[in-house]
């Protein structure tokens, strides 16, 4: 049956609907990566996916793999090492988490890239200089850690491309065009030389062509790249996939899970038989209100940059056949970015994640009530969420304010503003900013002490003529520089705040990936209160609790363990287990499972 339609499902057996090996549920990176794999190791796969694309929050992500000591970057002269990484985790995780499920992720990682890089559409490339998000911890490294998908051609895949779920329509130009981080400069300068414009016009007429027979552009990059690669892929390998089929329960026997109950967009109930697992990949809790009361901080936060259908199934169902839930192994149980709300044209709200664009540039500021900063502007975007929750503990901060003047929206732009936005009166009358003529006028229109506001700028632009942050040290870490203007000196992330106007965003928590989930061994089997394996049950993506323990060592935190242990799972099922290195083999416990 062809693999890019609504399965049919009903196959007659005395028992079940439909028998396979391998039963995934979700059409995310995690659950499209393991059916990938599962396939190419000759198991009869089945993917339910609840919703009418595949994608879930990987097709709106960056699209960014941390994989240390991966062959893209070894090869393009970076050298790196799982070793080194090792020491990295170890320093921001200590005692935390799972050590062993660290170690297969590190030890396994390069092994896994390259199996999807010899035999799939799903292939990468070397970031180069993209640091990890803590340079001051041992073991950090600034170059070859990170690795992106190849741009993928959408065109490539027919009237399918359909289902390929699109990115959030504000990192998208023109209405529809896809841009990575390397094209922004180029557009932004296109007028600045030849190369530029030749470049900038190329994506245009591309984009115009594509735009007469497809709903939007089809050069994909990002998280939308590694999303169609392994849907491309899949189709290949003839893996079905039943849209708008739901996971509702798992049918366990004597010898554990045994297969699964479906039910269609019709309301019927299908019966699985799976007779090598059922592999949970639904994508997490995030969209679960009892979950995100339980698991993440309070207050709840109200934002999420999940997929709509991202409600927890998975963890839910696995928790009511015996699985193990962990949320205090998982720091705040999300990986978070500060978010700004906007109003879309067609009257829908939006969220701009400011992941790296303006935060770290030059000549803004992060502010509380008390019109004071309480973070490093230039630090990650999970950490500087995490500087919000525990500011908010004493000060409003939820939501804190980015603080510049108009100068500075005009040349890196601020959240979703583009850089070389001059008239930002369309956008104060929407709501997305606050503008005043003075700081003192600005204050009063966003909720924070004047007088707060007006010393703390004093203070900074201070700073921004020494080149030296006395309070937050903004610019000292090699996150912040690589994401700063490297033609400002002498902190490429401090710069004054000058004459007025003024502007003001409002920044809100949001979760672009779970971290608490159901716990697993090193092969993505999930494990019972007493840390055994339930046989026949697997859990990757958010729907398996995260191996960073809380932590967030750099890009692609939540993809690259998504690929890896699919990778490990679906090998474990195919009767073709990865041994951990032998040096770092647990003595008990989960070694009685192995």
């Amino acid at each position: 049956m062809h693999p890019d339609r609504d399965e049919d499902l009903s196959v007659p057996n005395p028992s079940f609907d439909r028998e396979v090996d391998l039963l995934v549920a979700g059409a995310g990176a995690g659950g499209m990566a393991v059916a990938l794999v599962a396939a190419l190791e000759h198991l009869d796969v089945l993917v339910t996916e609840k919703s009418q694309q595949v994608g879930g929050t990987a097709s709106t992500s960056a699209g960014t793999l941390w994989i240390p000591g991966n062959h893209q970057s070894r090869d393009a002269g970076y050298e790196d090492s799982a070793e080194k990484a090792e020491i990295y985790m170890k320093a921001l995780t200590g005692n935390a988490g799972d050590s062993d499920l660290r170690t297969a992720y590190l030890s396994t990682g390069p092994e896994a890239i390259d199996y999807f890089t010899a035999r799939t559409d799903v292939q990468f490339v070397a970031c180069g200089k993209h640091p990890d998000y803590h340079s001051h911890v041992p073991g950090a490294a600034v170059y070859g850690r990170a690795i992106v998908p190849r741009m993928y051609d959408g065109r490539a895949l027919g009237a399918d491309f359909a289902r390929v779920r699109p990115p959030i329509p504000e990192f998208m130009v023109f209405g529809g065009m896809m841009v990575g981080k390397d094209d922004i400069p180029r557009l932004i300068g296109r007028f600045k030389s030849l190369a530029n414009f030749t470049y900038s016009a190329k994506l245009l007429l591309r984009y115009l062509s594509d735009r007469l027979r497809h709903p939007r552009g089809t050069r994909l990059v990002m998280g939308n790249a590694l999303v169609a690669r392994l849907y491309a892929s899949l189709r290949k390998a003839q893996v079905p996939i039943a849209f708008g089929t739901a996971l509702k329960e798992l049918i366990r026997g004597p010898e554990g899970v045994i297969g699964a109950v479906l039910e269609d967009g019709e309301g019927q109930r299908i019966r699985v038989r799976a007779r090598k697992g059922v592999v949970l990949a639904t994508g997490g809790y995030a969209r679960n209100p009892a979950f995100r009361a339980a698991f993440m901080p309070q207050p709840v936060p109200q934002h999420s940059l999940a997929a709509a259908g991202n409600d927890g199934d998975g963890i839910a169902i696995g928790q009511a056949s015996g699985a193990r839930i962990a949320p205090g192994e998982h720091g705040s149980g999300a990986f978070w970015s500060p978010v700004s709300v906007l109003r879309r044209p067609d009257g829908t709200t939006g969220l701009f994640p400011h992941l790296s664009l303006d935060r770290a540039k030059p000549g803004v500021i992060a502010v509380d009530a008390a019109g004071r900063r309480f973070v490093d502007e230039g630090a990650s975007y999970h950490d500087f969420v995490e500087a919000m929750f525990e500011a908010n503990t004493v000060t409003r901060t939820i939501p804190a304010h980015l603080v510049c003047d108009a100068a500075f929206v005009e040349k890196y732009g601020l959240g979703a503003i583009h850089p070389g936005t001059r008239n930002l009166a369309p956008f104060a009358r929407s709501g997305y900013i606050t503008l005043a003529p003075s700081l003192a006028e600005l204050a009063s229109r966003i909720g924070v002490d004047r007088s707060g506001l007006e010393a703390t700028v004093r203070r900074y632009n201070g700073f921004a003529a020494t080149g030296i942050d006395l309070d937050f040290g903004k610019g000292t870490r090699e996150l912040a520089r690589f994401n700063g203007d490297p033609a400002h000196g002498p902190n490429p992330c401090l710069g004054p705040i000058g004459a007025g106007p003024y502007c003001a965003v409002a920044v809100w928590p949001a979760e672009i990936a779970c971290s608490t989930g159901l716990s697993t061994d090193a092969d993505a089997r999930v494990i019972d209160p007493e840390g055994q394996p339930i046989p026949g049950l697997y859990a990757c993506g958010n729907d398996m609790a995260s191996v960073m323990a809380g932590t967030y060592p750099g890009p692609g935190t939540t993809l690259g363990p998504a690929l890896v242990f699919a990778y490990r799972a679906a090998m474990r099922a195919a009767g073709k287990p990865i041994a951990l290195p032998r040096a770092r083999r647990p003595q008990h416990g989960l070694d009685a499972a192995q």
